[in-house]
């Protein structure tokens, strides 16, 4: 567990510049975290090169991007990327003429799932399989990047790899109780933890949000002593989530949403940025904000900690722009809805006893219960009532500040990283959006 360490001061440096190359490792699917660095390293003039997960076609086989999939991502990211698939985790890999862990996991029904036994030799061997794949493929496209990075450069590698969720209908069911269930609905996230479905999942997880890092920066070694060698130097980012710092009785606390499951995995992600930083590698684990994403959706109440940046915006040296957030966040809400009556029951919603015995920082990730489902899941139904369209969230509009405010963050902090793991909170990104309007 690290420990908690928010960035509080506003990072200024910046040792990147022109001819200096940015590297996405991850492929860039809409709008998220990672537009903010593209945004940052464009700025600087630096070349921007990317990779790809690949493709799987009709067999489950994984594939390079075609001629037209290659242009359209080339085109999203706005630079080169390298076409060789590194799809990361194992939930499709396996032996010839064996069960894939997907495969497996098709036999689970709700009925039976608790009680399912997996057969866990067969599940390392697809693991190593996996393993093996992913690291073989890293590095044919290191020795690729080799060639397309400068002696001399500055490289910034941002890492944005993140999920393992196996495409299995009974997860799904089974997610949308643990993740929105009330009353009868509501399932227990230890019941998913302590199945054998759960321990594979968490296993999945690590592969994909965490070993990916190591993988990266080990599987970069070469570069990175050409770099150092030569007058340049290397930074690695990563995203994580630990919860985050937001107004809470006017003071700023930690809070987290509950239960992250996925937490495990960004645990030992910062575990492999604390190992690189004591080998003299500059790597470092930015924890972010709680926002609304396709992906996070799932999680009914995540989106409960945004409204509380309004709150952050107006101390934080706030001017006019911030005021006209105020404003548009008051134009999404019926219009016999006050802006202030949201504010206060998120205020009351964080000061309930229920809610207030999860900000406990050293127990995360904590496990979800009834009682706090009850209150999380009914308060974020009955604010969404609240907006004239459930499409036009002033969630979203937050999210997109968060968005818009952590990539400078990251991009100048990466220069010169004070610790391998930092937290983001609302205080700084506060600070930095009202700086940057």
């Amino acid at each position: 567990m690290s420990a908690l360490t928010p960035l509080r001061e506003m990072p200024t440096e910046n040792i990147f510049r022109p001819g200096d190359v940015f590297v996405l490792f991850g492929e860039l699917f809409g709008r998220g975290y990672a537009n903010g660095l593209i945004d940052e390293a464009r700025k600087a003039g630096m070349t921007i090169l990317g990779i790809t997960v690949g493709r799987r076609d009709d067999e489950n086989q994984l594939r390079p991007l075609t001629d037209e999939e290659l242009k359209e991502a080339e085109a999203n990211l706005g630079g080169h990327i390298i076409n060789i698939p590194l799809m990361a985790g194992f939930d499709l890999d396996a032996p010839e003429a064996t069960p894939t862990p997907t495969d497996m996991l098709a036999q689970l029904k709700l009925s039976n799932w608790q009680e399912a036994k997996l057969d866990w030799a067969h599940i390392e061997r697809c693991r190593e399989m996996g393993t093996q794949r992913f690291r073989s493929s890293l590095a044919t496209v290191m020795e690729e990047l080799d060639g397309l990075i400068p002696d001399g450069a500055n490289v910034f590698f941002a890492h944005t790899m993140a999920g393992g969720i196996p495409k299995t209908k009974v997860f799904l069911a089974i997610a949308n109780r643990i993740y929105k269930g009330r009353g009868d609905r509501f399932l227990s996230s230890r019941a998913l933890l302590d199945s054998d479905l759960g321990k594979m999942i968490l296993m999945n997880f690590d592969e994909v949000t965490a070993n990916t890092f190591e993988y990266l920066i080990e599987g970069s070694t070469r570069i990175r002593k050409r770099l150092a060698e030569t007058g340049g130097e290397a930074r690695y980012t990563a995203y994580g989530y630990h919860g985050t710092e937001i107004l809470i009785g006017g003071e700023y606390q930690w809070q987290t949403y509950t239960s992250y499951t996925q937490g495990y995995a960004k645990m030992r992600l910062e575990d492999h940025a604390e190992a690189a930083w004591q080998q003299g590698v500059k790597a470092t684990v930015f924890n972010c904000p709680e926002i609304r994403t396709n992906s996070s959706d799932i999680f009914v109440g995540v989106e409960l900690s945004l409204f509380p940046l309004l709150k952050a915006l107006e101390r934080e040296n706030d001017g006019a722009w911030a005021k006209e957030q105020w404003t548009v966040c008051q134009e999404l809400l019926k219009e016999e809805v006050q802006l202030q009556e949201i504010l206060d029951k998120i205020e009351a919603y964080n000061s309930d006893p229920t809610i207030a015995r999860f900000r406990n920082f050293d127990a995360w990730p904590m496990d979800n219960t009834a009682e706090l489902a009850e209150v999380m899941v009914g308060t974020s139904e009955e604010i969404t009532r609240l907006h004239k369209d459930r499409k036009a969230l002033i969630t979203d509009h937050l999210s997109s500040l968060v968005l818009e405010g952590t990539g400078p963050l990251i991009f100048h902090e990466a220069s010169n990283p004070h610790a391998p793991v930092l937290w983001l909170n609302h205080d700084i990104i506060a600070r930095q959006l009202n700086r940057m309007h």
